[in-house]
């Protein structure tokens, strides 16, 4: 059917009934009459015609607009500058054209903020659909899925293949909580999965979320034992005070008696308690480690210094510069060779390395001696906890907490020919 074919179709009958009176009025030859009424019909749909082409065009822009919007495009503008009903309405769409062209704009930008943000997040994301196809990852899940390229468009049961067991159990699985993955060192890491669904182009969706826990797992652990430390040094100090004073009462009082025994009592007494003060201070230390001033070290006097204090053998590897806070550096290697000398090794098998490149610096200390078992090896950098008979506990843990200061970390591992090796590795100071 024609456009408009309705408004045609009124026009003529009105005009055939407006003429049905006339034709009985007027005394006209029937060809008069039927020419009059030819002519006004015609002149009455030209100027119809001009007036509804107009608004077809309108109209049909308008149409294409509205189909553009439908299309997600703002883009076009209509010039109808009429004053009246169907300007108003053109003028309308365009302003509703140029508030979505804004509003659009404004989701771009906030779209890419967003993509930026994920993208750069440390958290492992990873988006499948219904048919367990991946349809987003971020740079974190190629890097865990040892990927070079997008993940997007690869199927999940593909991408788990080539994955560590736990890990790949628990994604197939869905199976939210914390789960442990071996390191090549031999130590594990701890990590959770959260999982969040949710419907999208009316399908569903499942979103992986994977966090390493490890690192705040043992700042955590650390800060209880903290905690705990300072209750115990805080409980100590109250009673460390009281007794020295009333040691030195006792020795003022018994000055002028004749009794050696008393002078043996009062000096083990002394010794005790410059022995719990020092155990106090040594804990104390490791309680309010301060934050780390990173500066440049002079590796030369560094070590010159380190051997005069504890001999052994230096080699380096790699090229650049040392960033560490010295005195807290010092701190750390000064246990570890103290260590590795007590461990039944041979002074000329302790060796200290250290490795520089662009993005981290390992420090390694081996030494000769007996190693350790998996048990002391798995709460060796725990405080508090000591193989050694007079051992307080607190020098791999002080190494531990300097280490993690750093944004680093310390791993200890047996070596196949006999020994130990204490691994500690932290950023270069532009990758802090």
């Amino acid at each position: 059917m024609p456009p408009f074919f309705n408004v045609y179709l009124a026009l003529v009958i009105a005009i055939t009934l407006a003429f049905v009176p006339l034709f009985w009025l007027l005394e006209w030859p029937i060809s008069e009459k039927a020419g009059l009424f030819a002519v006004t019909l015609i002149g009455c749909m030209l100027v119809m015609n001009k007036g509804l082409a107009t608004l077809s065009t309108s109209l049909g822009a308008l149409k294409v607009g509205l189909l553009n919007f439908k299309d997600g495009e703002f883009s076009n503008q209509l010039v109808y500058r009429e004053k009246d009903p169907l300007g108003d309405l053109c003028l309308l769409y365009n302003e509703s054209a140029e508030k979505l062209r804004q509003e659009k704009r404004w989701l771009h930008q906030r779209e890419l903020m967003l993509d930026k943000v994920l993208q750069s997040s440390p958290e492992i994301l990873l988006l499948v659909n219904d048919d367990k196809q991946v349809v987003f990852s971020n740079y974190a899940a190629r890097d865990f899925f040892q990927s070079t390229s997008r993940l997007e468009g690869f199927a999940l049961d593909t991408l788990l293949e080539n994955l560590s067991n736990p890990a790949a159990v628990v994604l197939r699985e869905a199976r939210e909580g914390l789960f442990t993955l071996p390191r090549p060192s031999g130590e594990s890491e701890t990590w959770h999965l959260s999982i969040g669904q949710f419907v999208l182009n009316n399908q569903l969706h499942r979103l992986f979320i994977l966090k390493q826990m490890t690192r705040e797992l043992s700042r955590q652990e650390v800060a209880v034992w903290k905690k705990v430390i300072r209750i115990i040094s805080h409980e100590l100090n109250n009673s460390i005070g009281p007794v020295s004073s009333m040691l030195h009462s006792g020795k003022l009082l018994s000055e002028n008696l004749d009794e050696p025994r008393l002078s043996r009592v009062f000096a083990t007494i002394s010794e005790r308690i410059a022995h719990l003060s020092n155990f106090v201070q040594g804990y104390g230390k490791f309680a309010k480690l301060p934050e780390p001033q990173p500066e440049r070290i002079n590796r030369v006097a560094f070590i010159s210094q380190l051997q005069q204090q504890w001999p052994f053998h230096y080699q380096e590897k790699g090229e650049g510069d040392l960033y560490a806070d010295t005195i807290q550096l010092e701190q750390l290697l000064i246990n570890l060779l103290k260590n590795a000398h007590e461990s039944d090794s041979a002074p000329e098998d302790i060796m200290l390395t250290i490795n520089l490149n662009k993005q981290h610096a390992v420090i390694e200390v081996s030494d000769g001696g007996k190693g350790m078992t998996e048990t002391v090896l798995s709460q060796a950098l725990i405080p508090f906890y000591s193989t050694k008979s007079t051992g307080s506990g607190l020098g791999l843990a002080l190494c531990r907490e300097i280490a993690e200061a750093h944004h680093g970390q310390i791993v200890l591992q047996n070596r196949s020919e006999g020994g130990l090796t204490v691994r500690v590795s932290f950023p270069t100071l532009a990758n802090i």
